[in-house]
């Protein structure tokens, strides 16, 4: 059984880790690098960073702070916000992140996934995708889910994964922040139709929701913010529910903490 990456997701917003509901009343949650490096401590098995108001306002990441929480963790991490072109892409990897993500720049032009894979690799590009349920399917949203495109996710899905992208981030605008759980429906059709690793995102509230985004939704990276951020849960809680719950892991590195 291929291992299950437990994932917290550090939400930016002017430089500060923030928490909303579908990225609106947005709460401050504190320092990015401050927790950057306690889940690292903790034993997180990979990080995100999404600066969820860069592309609504027309800029790129901040690079300082990508540049201090990498320095404090020794596990991979996964950037977005603002990526546009290969140059912005490369001064992110260059500041220190593993992964970059690429969102609304790449539903408006779908062939920056392509360029981006043949520049860094597909191991470098994750497909970051907001949804929304429809009637009897699935929208692509974006710009922080404030703009509709039209667009069938399941068709942008397998195009995202024609082109070179080497990983899906997908977050359910309709359950973010609202702590119902994963949509398990929308990460179960996700997985049976492409052969990538799947990151699920959007809703979680306790450990067994988590859970279920892997026993249910067949993701293999189970992403949360709120449940960690204001210690509701702790990493190493997390990870023993989901041992105890059938969910294969990874072995924590000999310097986090048990």
């Amino acid at each position: 059984m291929e291992a299950v990456r437990i994932i917290p997701c550090l939400d930016l917003d002017r430089g500060r880790v923030v928490k909303g509901v579908r990225y609106k009343e947005l709460r401050d949650a504190g320092d990015p690098v401050a927790l950057a490096r306690r889940y690292g401590e903790e034993g997180a098995d990979e990080l995100v960073i999404l600066d969820i108001t860069a592309s609504a306002e027309g800029r790129a990441t901040t690079l300082d702070v990508v540049a201090r929480a990498a320095a404090e963790v020794f596990i991979p991490l996964t950037v977005g916000g603002g990526v546009s072109s290969v140059e912005s892409a490369r001064r992110l990897l260059r500041a220190g992140a593993d992964k970059v993500a690429v969102n609304s720049a790449a539903v408006a032009r779908p062939a920056l996934i392509s360029e981006l894979a043949a520049e860094f690799g597909s191991q470098c590009v994750v497909l970051a995708v907001d949804a929304r349920r429809r009637k009897e399917d699935y929208e692509v949203v974006t710009h922080g889910g404030r703009r509709r495109t039209g667009l069938d996710l399941m068709a942008w899905v397998s195009e995202g994964a024609s082109r070179g992208a080497g990983e899906l981030l997908v977050t359910s605008m309709d359950r973010d922040g609202t702590e119902a759980g994963y949509d398990l429906e929308l990460y179960a059709s996700i997985a049976q139709l492409v052969e990538l690793p799947l990151v699920a995102s959007g809703g979680v509230g306790n450990l067994d929701q988590l859970a279920a985004g892997y026993l249910e939704g067949r993701a293999d990276g189970l992403l949360a913010a709120s449940i960690f951020h204001f210690g509701r849960y702790s990493l190493a809680e997390a990870r023993r529910h989901l041992a105890a719950a059938g969910v294969p892991l990874r072995a924590l590195p000999a310097a986090s903490q048990a």
